[in-house]
């Protein structure tokens, strides 16, 4: 009996301290891509896309990223190559990403290239309330920090690089 309550304390203890924790999580959508050929379907990043690339890297030099991920597209993990090595995930399913990052790196600091249809709703998943209310094709200079504990979730918005509208 003795070994049990120890044991079901130990879980308690390691429960709240676990939940107690905050996770950082960076999101960008990926930088420019490259449209000079309307055939392709994974274009790489354009020559604005590299270097919004590199303005990312300049913009979170001080942060140190625990694991990163892209999806399996070229300019999604371009956008994060000269940051962090991303893993390469396929976000159709966002609230498993989520719950990836939830179960496998709390109290870590993730970093997120996604799409324009992908982003907010990887902010809305974490529980924190959407900063806009849509991402359009010409949105790339945005990033979002989120923090999360449990299940809530805060966001800032913030850009960075050339401003994409000019």
């Amino acid at each position: 009996m003795k070994k049990l309550i120890l044991f079901l304390s130990i879980t308690f203890l390691f429960t709240q301290i676990t939940l107690a924790q905050t996770t950082e999580i960076w999101i960008v959508r990926h930088a420019e891509k490259d449209k000079t050929n309307p055939e392709d379907k994974d274009p790489n990043l354009s020559d604005e896309g590299r270097i919004r690339a590199g303005d990312l890297a300049t913009y979170l030099k001080k942060v140190k990223f625990d694991v990163a991920f892209a999806t399996p597209t070229k300019r999604t993990h371009q956008t994060l190559d000269s940051l962090i090595i991303p893993k390469v995930v396929d976000y159709k399913d966002i609230p498993s990403l989520v719950e990836q990052i939830k179960t496998n790196y709390v109290g870590k600091t993730v970093m997120i290239a996604g799409h324009s249809n992908t982003v907010l709703e990887i902010i809305a998943a974490f529980g924190a309330k959407k900063p806009k209310e849509e991402l359009t094709d010409d949105d790339y200079d945005y990033i979002f920090h989120l923090t999360v504990k449990g299940d809530k979730g805060k966001v800032k918005m913030d850009q960075y690089g050339r401003p994409h509208h000019l």
